[in-house]
């Protein structure tokens, strides 16, 4: 057993984790990519240590070997791991072109018609996959409803997904440091987010009316992930850096198949479906609309 280190006062140190071997970190790049489609390059190994090592602290798992195994056999446990290692960063308006095109052409459009092309009439279905802690699926709803009004009959539902439950618990909560306001154009800071006070005035949260507009699902993009209906608007940015080929066209193909054939998939800025074969034309740079 490693010793426990103390400072000099006399306070405990945790333990040292345990040393990742290649082999081990070969078993878990397998294992995440069999459960989720994607692939940990060798540089994300220290990355794997420090995520994983306080759980393996409390399990008292001796080393990575031992969690893994214990993770292929426990549902709850491998949900646990993919939490881990498989979220990513986000923030309000990320990619503002995409949300200029939504508010300078399609949302007039969609709006002087009176529908939005899908046969639903004023109904418009979202999807946010990969949403991580809401801050995607919730700028969407602003401009939603800025530009298509209740007052009007517009009805906005969007889904909002991400493969972890703990992020997608952050996420329902629509709650996050007020720092965070500086990344929202004031007039929907203003209209839709509301200041924390005593206790509370470091966070804000989104109003009612904003929250009512998003629900929230676990998905795994690299299986049939129980998603039921076609979108108007799919947007799945910044997530298929993560996958391999095979998986991100895989993936991509799910994605167009609850796309209207009016609908738009959004993608990340440095993503592209150049050479995957896929059924689309680009409307502008990482924007995509089902061939006809």
């Amino acid at each position: 057993m490693k010793p426990v280190l103390r400072e000099e006062s006399g306070a405990t140190l945790a333990p040292e984790p345990p040393a990742l071997s290649e082999r081990e970190f070969t078993g878990i790049q397998q294992f995440v990519y069999r459960e989720a489609g994607i692939w940990l390059s060798p540089a994300k190994k220290a990355l794997v240590v420090g995520r994983l090592s306080r759980r393996l602290r409390e399990l008292g798992c001796p080393s990575f070997s031992a969690y893994l195994r214990r993770a292929e056999e426990d549902s709850a446990e491998r949900v646990r791991l993919l939490d881990a290692l498989c979220t990513h960063e986000t923030h309000f308006f990320r990619e503002p072109r995409h949300f200029d095109f939504l508010a300078n052409e399609v949302l007039p459009r969609w709006r002087g018609q009176g529908d939005t092309g899908s046969g639903e009439g004023k109904r418009v279905r979202v999807w946010s996959a990969g949403c991580s802690t809401g801050e995607e699926p919730f700028s969407l709803a602003m401009v939603l409803r800025h530009h298509l009004p209740a007052e009007e009959g517009w009805e906005i539902d969007i889904l909002a997904t991400d493969l972890s439950t703990r992020i997608l618990e952050q996420a329902r909560q629509a709650r996050w440091p007020v720092e965070k306001a500086a990344q929202i154009p004031k007039p929907y800071l203003r209209a839709y987010m509301l200041r924390g006070v005593g206790s509370q005035e470091a966070w804000m949260k989104a109003d009612a009316t904003l929250r009512a507009l998003v629900r929230f699902q676990r998905v795994n993009l690299n299986d049939d992930n129980g998603v039921v209906g076609r979108f108007d608007l799919v947007f799945c940015r910044n997530v298929l850096i993560y996958f391999d080929p095979a998986s991100r066209a895989r993936a991509v193909e799910r994605l167009l198949t609850h796309l209207y054939p009016q609908g738009m998939l959004f993608l990340g800025h440095s993503e592209s479906l150049l050479g995957l074969g896929t059924r689309v034309r680009a409307l502008m740079p990482t924007v995509y609309a089902p061939r006809a």
